[in-house]
């Protein structure tokens, strides 16, 4: 008699004959065996999936009630699902038991629908139907039983009724966003949501009353714990409220008001591509629907919209170049030709019509395809191709997911997961499903390139002069090449053709694969005449050769180059007149990306736009991917970074906007990292709790010192920090491993150093100077805001005292920033001895110059200055503007508002402390050096020049020095 198992692909077989016994070591369950389950059904599972396997290893009695309850032959609907859910809700006695009630009927739940699914009982409908429901009963069962005890422990939350005019109880509303929204749920997937609340008011019935905008954030983040957090029964969803207004820097709940107000003055294209799919899941769903009815306008537009597929196609750039950089090309989701594409497709057509045609107002795609083709908009055969690959790309999507339970869209790379992916669809093998999946997603990519695609430019090397061709083969003699080179300009044509030989014959090059190796020869003609077109062609060969040689193995790099001569020019033209610029397109070739752009390239984002471009980055990154954040981060940093040295090659950014921009880049970045690092501790420990019972909302601020608090940020500038915290250290948090307040935020000013400093394969993010900080390197990493007082008051140095002249708070929570803003105020406005203070400056920067500065030769001039630090420098501004700023905030304390030195001069000479002909003249001269210092970190050289420059410039700063500081 023949084994069960041997039927399967040989693979397969023999691991679920290893698996047998270990699984079932006392035999069959006794669910198993009667007319609808049966032992072969039992062994095709086990094939198909490792969390089934896990599943009835390890919880063989949970799986038979809920067989008991409804057969898995049995299609799975929202009626069993909340009937079930009656079951577990009555074992719920307090937050911890609801928790594991959850955690429990997570398991059920997804048990049975991956069996399902995976066994092929269930098509595509039933299982992101089952899916997305079983989410909506899990976020509304969490909510009304939180919102009773919150309101038994805080009160009732009350605001006006906008139709009466009464007052009422207020509901809590869940938008679900994303497949959620759109009842497509994954089999694996987290969900996207945004809290809201009708009106505003306060709570009744508690020991005190509550804003109720505090009151939603509890309740969200209590609803948010019972879901997300990973406790010895697992999670329930991973919960992402990015999507919200203003993202993770925005309230976690906001009114009704307040969120139409956000979308009417500031929602961008990417909000509305969200809100398309935008539903009630949970919460007051009559004062939801109104929610919804409301913010109509923002999504669909009365008109026909069609600059909606301008901002879908930047949508689609931003995905490709993730894609390139993470090396997703087998992502079926966001590769070429995958879900996104599809889901882009559709959208971009409710986007634009949706206002006029009201049927494409609807949330499920699928639903979606058919109006289109009713409204003859795609053709029979197109919307017939998509529904096919749609339905083929989600069937592989939970495949991947169902096998072990986890979140992936990556083709597998072993042969079991691939021979258990094919078995699931239905293929004999895996290479006839790769045909199948290459099949559906070219024509995909070929719909998406009709209907979306980007307008390349394209050119080919066909009408090159066939000299460059046979230079870069080696066809011509080294005199001929030479005289070739020399020829068309060519500056050193005996290195230039030293150059090309050496990359040619070199390892890297004679390694490459046929495809690569002829995109190479494709493209190296072309950049040899490219180069041809500024002054100096051989040096800027020699730079973009070093990005030849990073990506030889990465060779689609190369084609983009070869098919966009717009980005190829810029290529050419940054390198030949930056050295700093070549360096960094060859350590991160996705850089090439922002070349494609040429407005965009020469024109860096507003700080507002900034801070969006962040957010839209790190929106599908989870937080626990620490890794992933840290990469991506690096790369937007590298990108802007990057805008902002074109645009000042360019000088379409002056030296002041220069700083500016480099210091919102910093800003932005510190806020998302300070985000990412609190919500990873929460998810181990929970919140900091407050002296009156509530949870902290971070209640910390990261303090920048230095270039960063004076904006003025250069291209490799560090960033001096110093961290503080105005939570209560002697209490703890609310986690299920709680630890002390104190140790929280040791840990989190730990984290976010980590972020910042750390050295990944794309580089370090920022160095990170923390001796500014209360007792230096030997005091604590994170003060309180008090003690912080306490040490600057009665321990500071006068140099730690001019270091606050020019910090001021860049990220964190806004109450602690203000009362940061406030200590400084009133530590620079303190009354001092001018006669000491004066000695103690001049002491420090003799000091400084001694161990900074340029040593005194011997005899005559100098023959280097050092911008910075020597006499007649940039230091000596900084230490007299800080010298006055502390002499006289006490009988100016308008001078306090700034710690940039340009308005602090400007200041100073509103408030006749030094005349204003001085101020301006001193203003002009710190703009000239400090340009001095930009222009060479582009040309990768230091801040040393001709002892004989700026000698008016040195003059003057040196007598405005004599006479204030020395007279």
């Amino acid at each position: 008699m023949s084994e069960p198992w041997e039927g399967l692909p040989e693979i397969l077989a023999a691991e679920v004959a290893g698996e047998w016994l270990t699984v079932f070591p006392d035999g069959l369950p006794v669910w198993v065996g009667s007319d609808e389950i049966s032992g072969q059904d039992v062994v095709e599972a086990l094939a198909r999936s490792e969390f089934l396997r896990r599943t009835l290893q390890g919880d063989v009695r949970l799986v038979e009630q809920s067989h008991q309850a409804l057969s898995l032959r049995q299609p799975t609907t929202e009626a069993f699902f909340q009937q079930r859910w009656q079951t577990y809700l009555a074992t719920v006695t307090d937050e911890p038991s609801l928790h594991q009630a959850l955690r429990r009927f997570r398991k059920e739940a997804q048990f049975r629908i991956i069996w399902r699914d995976l066994l092929k009982w269930a098509d595509l409908a039933e299982t992101i139907a089952a899916t997305s429901a079983f989410a909506d009963l899990s976020i509304e069962g969490a909510l009304t039983w939180l919102y009773a005890d919150a309101c038994l422990q805080l009160g009732t939350p009350y605001g006006r009724d906008p139709v009466t005019g009464d007052e009422v109880p207020q509901p809590m509303v869940v938008l679900g966003m994303g497949k959620l929204g759109g009842r497509e749920l994954n089999v694996s997937s987290d969900i996207d949501l945004i809290f809201a609340f009708p009106s505003s008011g306060e709570t009744r019935g508690g020991r005190r009353s509550l804003d109720n905008q505090q009151f939603f954030i509890r309740l969200g983040q209590r609803l948010i714990q019972a879901l997300d957090q990973i406790t010895a029964d697992g999670f329930v969803f991973r919960v992402d409220m990015r999507l919200r207004p203003y993202g993770q820097s925005g309230a976690l709940a906001l009114s009704f008001p307040a969120l139409e107000t956000y979308y009417q003055d500031q929602g961008r294209d990417w909000e509305r591509y969200a809100m398309v799919k935008a539903r009630v899941v949970a919460g007051g769903k009559q004062a939801g629907a109104a929610l919804m009815e409301s913010l109509r306008p923002f999504v669909y537009r009365k008109y026909i919209d069609f600059s909606a597929f301008e901002s879908l196609r930047t949508m689609k750039s931003m995905i490709s170049r993730e894609v390139r950089r993470k090396g997703l090309e087998k992502d079926i989701k966001l590769g070429s030709g995958g879900i996104r594409e599809i889901e882009f497709m559709v959208q971009a057509f409710q986007l634009i019509r949706g206002g006029r045609d009201r049927e494409l107002q609807q949330r499920e795609l699928l639903a979606i395809l058919p109006e289109l083709e009713k409204l003859e908009l795609l053709p029979p055969d197109v919307v017939s191709e998509l529904r096919e690959a749609y339905v083929f790309l989600r069937n592989l999507e939970h495949a991947l997911q169902g096998v072990a339970d986890k979140q992936t869209q990556l083709l597998p790379e072993d042969e079991p997961t691939r021979a258990r992916v094919a078995l699931i669809l239905g293929f004999e093998q895996w290479a006839d499903c790769l045909a199948a999946l290459d099949q559906h997603r070219a024509r995909v990519a070929s719909h998406f390139a009709d209907i979306i695609a980007l307008d390349d430019e394209t050119e080919t090397s066909a009408e090159l002069d066939e000299g460059w061709q046979a230079l870069w083969l080696g066809e011509l003699d080294d005199a001929t090449a030479i005289t070739w080179l020399a020829g068309r300009g060519f500056e050193a044509p005996e290195a230039t053709l030293k150059s090309l030989l050496e990359v040619r014959s070199g390892r890297q090059a004679q390694t490459m694969q046929t495809q690569g190796r002829q995109r190479l020869n494709q493209f190296m003609p072309v950049l040899l005449e490219a180069v041809t077109r500024v002054d100096n062609p051989s040096e800027t060969l020699s730079r973009v050769l070093q990005l030849v040689e990073a990506v030889m193995r990465r060779t689609a790099y190369l084609v983009l180059l070869l098919e966009n001569p717009g980005a190829r020019g810029q290529l050419v033209r940054l390198c030949s007149e930056s050295p700093w610029i070549a360096s960094q397109l060859a350590e991160t070739p996705l850089l090439l990306d922002e070349l494609l752009n040429a407005e965009s390239l020469y024109h860096p984002p507003t700080k507002s736009e900034l801070v969006d471009d962040l957010r839209q980055q790190m929106l599908r990154i989870p937080y626990e991917d620490l890794e992933e954040q840290m990469e991506s981060l690096r790369h937007f940093k590298k990108a802007h970074v990057l805008r902002v040295a074109a645009s000042e090659l360019r000088g379409t950014l002056p030296l002041m906007k220069v700083s500016d921009y480099l210091t919102w880049i910093a800003e932005a970045v510190l806020d998302h990292v300070v985000e990412v690092a609190f919500a990873n501790l929460v998810s181990r420990h929970g919140y900091p709790l407050r002296s009156d019972g509530s949870v902290s909302d971070t209640d910390f601020a990261v303090i920048g010192y230095g270039k960063l608090g004076g904006i003025e940020l250069g291209y490799t500038s560090d960033l001096d920090l110093v961290f503080v915290h105005k939570a209560d250290p002697g209490l703890s948090t609310n986690g299920e491993k709680p630890i002390d307040n104190a140790v929280f935020y040791t840990r989190l000013g730990q984290r976010i150093v980590h972020i910042l400093s750390t050295q990944t394969p794309s580089g370090q993010l920022y160095e990170v100077d923390m001796r500014l900080r209360p007792s230096g390197n030997s005091g604590l990493l994170v003060s309180t805001v008090s003690s912080f007082e306490r040490y600057q008051r009665n321990d500071a140095w006068t140099w730690e005292h001019q270091a606050l002249a020019r910090a001021r708070g860049v990220a964190g929570c806004p109450d602690t920033l203000a009362a940061f803003e406030q200590l400084r105020h009133d530590l620079l406005c303190q009354h001092r001895d001018g006669m000491a203070l004066r000695t103690e400056v001049v002491a420090m920067r003799e000091k400084m110059r001694a161990s900074l500065g340029t040593p005194a030769p011997a005899s005559g001039p100098p023959s280097v200055f050092h911008v910075k630090h020597d006499s007649g420098g940039i230091v000596d501004i900084e230490f007299l503007v800080q010298y006055l700023m502390l002499a006289h905030s006490a009988q100016h304390p308008e001078l306090t508002q700034w710690s940039d030195n340009i308005r602090q001069l400007e200041e100073l000479g509103r408030a006749g402390v030094l005349p204003v002909a001085d101020t301006e003249q001193l203003r002009q001269a710190f703009i000239t050096l400090r340009s001095t210092i930009h222009r060479r970190a582009l040309q990768n050289l230091t801040s040393r020049v001709a002892g004989d420059a700026f000698a008016d410039e040195r003059a003057y700063i040196q007598q405005v020095w004599q006479r204030v500081m020395l007279a």
